[in-house]
């Protein structure tokens, strides 16, 4: 099937033939014919870097009616009639286009202009943050077709009364899923309350989540439904591999995975801002071609850093899923996971940066013991089986390498006569040298610094072996809610890291996300969290164990919806899960004799007090007349 066949006019046509379009992608086959011929609501599902652009943008450039413009000297006075023309005659849009990212709004832009390069006196508008906002009033003030528009800066100028909604016929949200997790759904919902009821909405999303779904219900009449593959399914071209390593050699796997690539042109995802410029700079410092890509960039340096990266002068381009928003660069070799994310919805998105245009790519995913129950999670959900990769060794590394040397001087240009007046005293000065000794010397000069920085490494990987399991001692509890909730839960901290306990459980409305954002808001340094394990009443989470007072400290006796944090050492937690801490002898050693025989005892709890900051001197005062339990 061709374009013509689909029912695209001659000049979008001619455009998109001078682009290199031969024949449509699945997707824009399966979309562009039901938004032409029925002009009913669509939700169309599919991987990023599927075509998307396209499917939704020809069919939209062909059912504007092109009114003409002004001019900006029209603004001012008309030449005909010496009068100054009324901005609210201007044509005002007639098609809407929302994108989570400013970089995805100019993009989208962009590609609609190529396709209507024939469409005569048509005006496309990107409108995003961070430019100047009265050169985009100007021009919406002289009249535009087509805007694509960021939420946050298309509800400013909705509000000065700039931009008017009222003649919007088709209405596309493009990354929907993107904008949701970015938190503009209340943007979203105020946008599509200003547009005509009678429209067209389109929505396009590389997954399902529920909030996309609840969208669709609530604002679009019995919609289409497009799926490009299964929902939330990887893509296909896209191998996912897994290297199983201890916390502590997370960023030593991760450079023997790119010294393994020599020619790796990948992003390496990090959950925080600051671990994003921590591996940065680390991998900068140690003369690795990177840099960072994070929220507290200037929008000056982010563009000077993704040229860099989209030019290929930064071959590894360190980010977190928002800063990476937006940026589309069709030939990635490798995405790198440092952390998995909460949400599959985000490692797809992670995943299908690479493997487009028919190419292969390859996701990694560099997991440490607390991350195995995730890992099994997202292959559950996207339907794809993860390789277990073994780390690189030192003998493995250095051949790679050698032959990514051999394959650049294979490749190399030799521009002869420029070079020839230099070859003569090169050679007297090597003529004692043999072939061998000069390849010799050529290797050694490449590789001497990497054989002395691996010399002597030790195997990273780590055996999968199911971890041991604690059983609560027998006068724990056995009836109680604890006693059903921990029975079956790994109990065995990761080593270096302490297993905590916090009072909050999913009944409390605590999840990983907000757990994480609940530590982050209230200690007053980066901490990276290990494993969580969310109970209905309370939950268990690991830091670092040089973390682990800090930690405490800081969150005990925050507010977390009306109730009081308290935080102590999993293994002095009160059997029952209640935030009141066990007696502790001094420096914060647990008292564990007779714990179930004393703490059963609803009165001998009562006569427990102890101090809730750990590593301090219990002072413990029995009330009068009370004598201990033998």
């Amino acid at each position: 099937m061709t374009f013509e066949e689909l029912g695209v006019m001659p000049e979008l046509l001619r455009a998109i033939e001078e682009l290199g379009y031969e024949q449509p992608m699945p997707i824009q086959a399966e979309t562009i014919p039901v938004i032409l011929q029925q002009g009913r609501d669509l939700v169309g599902l599919a991987q990023t870097g599927t075509g998307k652009t396209a499917a939704f943008g020809l069919p939209l450039l062909q059912s504007v009616d092109i009114v003409p413009v002004y001019s900006e000297y029209q603004i001012k006075k008309d030449r005909k009639t010496g009068k100054w023309l009324d901005p609210e005659d201007a044509p005002q849009p007639q098609a809407l286009i929302l994108a989570p990212t400013r970089e995805l709004c100019l993009q989208i832009a962009s590609d609609l202009q190529d396709y209507a390069k024939y469409l005569r006196g048509i005006a496309i508008l990107p409108v995003y943050g961070g430019s100047s906002i009265s050169s985009q009033i100007g021009q919406l003030k002289r009249g535009v077709h087509v805007v694509v528009a960021t939420p946050g800066r298309l509800i400013d100028l909705i509000e000065r009364g700039a931009c008017r909604l009222d003649n919007v016929k088709t209405l596309v949200m493009d990354e929907a899923d993107e904008m949701l997790s970015m938190g503009f759904q209340d943007d979203i919902e105020t946008i599509l309350q200003k547009v005509p009821t009678e429209h067209r909405t389109m929505l396009f999303s590389a997954t399902m989540p529920k909030q996309i779904a609840a969208i669709a219900k609530k604002y679009m009449t019995d919609p289409i439904e497009i799926t490009i593959g299964n929902k939330n399914e990887g893509s296909a071209n896209v191998s996912h591999v897994y290297y199983f390593v201890h916390a502590k050699d997370k960023y030593a796997a991760l450079k023997r995975i790119v010294d393994y690539y020599p020619n790796i042109y990948g992003i390496i995802f990090c959950r925080t801002k600051a671990e994003t410029q921590e591996i940065a700079k680390n991998l900068m410092d140690e003369g690795y071609n990177a840099d960072a890509l994070h929220g507290d960039l200037s929008q000056e340096q982010r563009d000077m850093v993704m040229h860099k990266f989209r030019t290929r002068h930064l071959q590894l381009l360190v980010a977190t899923d928002v800063a990476a928003r937006g940026l589309d660069v069709d030939d990635l070799t490798h995405v790198i996971n440092y952390g998995l994310p909460d949400d599959v919805e985000v490692y797809t998105h992670r995943s299908g940066r690479t493997g487009r245009a028919g190419k292969k790519g390859i996701s990694i995913a560099i997991v440490h013991v607390k991350e195995r129950r995730r890992l099994n999670d997202i292959e559950r959900i996207i339907g794809k089986k993860f390789e277990k990769g073994q780390v690189p060794t030192t003998e493995k590394i250095i051949e790679k390498q050698l032959f990514g040397l051999a394959d650049r001087l294979e490749k190399v240009e030799v521009k002869e006569d420029e070079i020839a007046q230099f070859l003569e005293p090169v050679a007297k000065k090597l003529g004692w040298l043999s072939n061998e000794d000069l390849l010799k010397r050529i290797v050694s000069l490449e590789f001497n610094r990497m054989l002395e920085f691996y010399k002597g490494s030790e195997n990273l990987d780590i055996p999968e072996e199911r971890p041991k399991r604690e059983k609560p001692n027998r006068g724990e509890a056995r009836n109680s809610s604890y006693a059903r909730e921990y029975k079956g839960s790994d109990t065995q901290a990761e080593p270096g890291y302490s297993r905590l306990f916090i009072n909050l459980g999913k009944r409390d409305g605590i999840f990983p996300k907000q757990l994480i954002g609940l530590m982050n808001s209230l200690v007053h340094h980066r901490i990276e969290m290990g494993r969580i394990d969310l109970l209905t009443n309370f939950s268990y989470f690991e830091v670092p164990e040089k973390d682990a007072r800090f930690v405490i400290k800081d969150m005990t006796g925050a507010d977390w919806r009306g109730r009081q944090v308290s935080v102590q050492m999993a293994d002095a937690a009160r059997p029952d899960g209640s935030d009141k801490p066990l007696r502790e002898k001094k420096f914060g050693k647990p008292r564990l004799k007779d714990r179930g025989k004393d703490y059963d005892n609803e009165k001998n709890r009562r006569n427990y007090d102890g101090n809730r900051y750990f590593g301090e001197r219990m002072q413990h005062k029995p009330r009068k007349g009370h004598r201990e339990s033998k």
